[in-house]
């Protein structure tokens, strides 16, 4: 499984560093760091929605406060 979360200007301001942090928490924490791969890009053209995230290939619009909730349904639940 591939995340990206995007690095850009717009997300940074909107908690792309937090999102990361708490994505590689998370990740480290439930030991699979085998099964999910995490990498940064920079903008991905949605910049309106939010932290940008991508789980191999599908969008989704993730901020800090709504970090473990998408992780526990997107990554952990599919690993």
């Amino acid at each position: 499984m591939k995340i990206t979360v995007c690095i850009g200007s717009s997300c940074h301001i909107k908690g792309s560093r937090q999102v990361v942090e708490q994505l590689q928490y998370l990740i480290a924490q439930h030991k699979i760091g085998d099964k999910a791969e995490l990498g940064g890009t920079f903008c991905m053209g949605k910049c309106q929605q939010g932290v940008c995230v991508t789980v191999d290939d599908t969008f989704y619009s993730v901020t800090p406060e709504t970090v473990t909730e998408f992780f526990e349904e997107q990554i952990l639940a599919k690993v």
